[in-house]
């Protein structure tokens, strides 16, 4: 039981390496962001789907679901498509050290949702974040659209978790993947059509896009999403919690690493991003320590 219990662990970490590796692969595709997520969600989901008819899940909904998980796909389409625009605009250091914002975020859109009370120390936390953000524009204010568009796909990214939170609550997240990124894939090919932009040339990558797009949406979507929810079975979500928050720090490094000069950024901004990492991971331990209490109290 406990060299499973490693080895899940492991697994969570390579998991979250991939997800690192995923802004990387953002860079090196030459296409734009609208083509990039455009194939991303279209391979993903027919992947995803192989899967699910393989497990034989159900794919009936009642309408109202079903519309649900349309604007869930949507809101995923709008993250990720600033998301890689932010790549394209900034460089992946700022984009993923601004997406660690996500979490405070969450923390003021889920009272609103949610219809609970807001937490002090999140509010506390957030304007600690400001700080952050601020040291970052102040050291980066050539990559402004970036650190915008990344702000963007952050708050979106947000509100997708939210919203998804209650669909994982009901039903099985392969399916739900499977319907939210086909539902994004549409809307996208919807605007496509209308911007008149499929074409041959639309199609006609360079070879190293197609071997970068496939191993995007297939490791670092289908796999990784899929991977993700069977070993939360294993660990706890305090250490689940406390290493999803190595995402931007694998990232980084790992642009820094394969990417080279681009992605080297002066101290201050290295500093405004240690600060957002390090509130993340301090708002993580004690949301996970309060929720721990109050299950040991009833």
């Amino acid at each position: 039981m406990q060299n499973d219990k490693l080895l899940n662990y492991l697994h969570l970490h390579f998991i979250i390496f991939i997800w690192g590796f995923t802004a990387v692969l953002g860079a090196l595709i030459t296409i734009e962001a609208i083509p990039l997520v455009w194939f991303r969600m279209l391979i993903a989901s027919v992947l995803i789907l192989f899967w699910v008819l393989l497990k034989r899940y159900k794919l009936k909904f009642k309408l109202k679901t079903i519309a649900g998980f349309f604007l869930a796909g949507l809101i995923i389409a709008l993250h990720w498509l600033a998301f890689f625009s932010a790549i394209k605009e900034s460089n992946v250091s700022i984009t993923l050290a601004i997406m660690s914002t996500g979490a405070f975020f969450t923390a003021f859109l889920e009272p609103l949702l949610y219809k609970r009370r807001i937490i002090w120390y999140e509010v506390l936390f957030g304007l600690i974040v400001v700080v952050g953000l601020y040291i970052i524009f102040q050291a980066s204010g050539d990559y402004f659209w970036g650190i915008v568009l990344a702000l963007t796909s952050s708050f979106l990214g947000a509100l997708f978790s939210v919203i998804n939170g209650k669909f994982a609550i009901k039903y099985n997240a392969s399916v739900i993947s499977f319907y939210e990124l086909f539902f994004g894939m549409l809307c996208i090919t919807a605007y496509l059509f209308y911007a008149q932009h499929f074409s041959e040339a639309f199609f006609t990558l360079p070879l190293m896009d197609w071997v970068y797009l496939f191993i995007l949406a297939s490791a670092c979507t289908a796999y990784a999403f899929i991977a993700s929810v069977h070993v939360m079975k294993w660990i706890s979500p305090y250490t689940v919690m406390l290493t999803i928050n190595m995402e931007p720090v694998y990232g980084i490094l790992l642009a820094l690493w394969i990417l080279g000069d681009k992605e080297y950024m002066s101290p201050q901004f290295y500093m405004g991003a240690g600060i957002i990492i390090a509130t993340v991971i301090c708002n993580g331990i004690i949301k996970t320590r309060s929720t721990r209490k109050s299950k040991e109290m009833l």
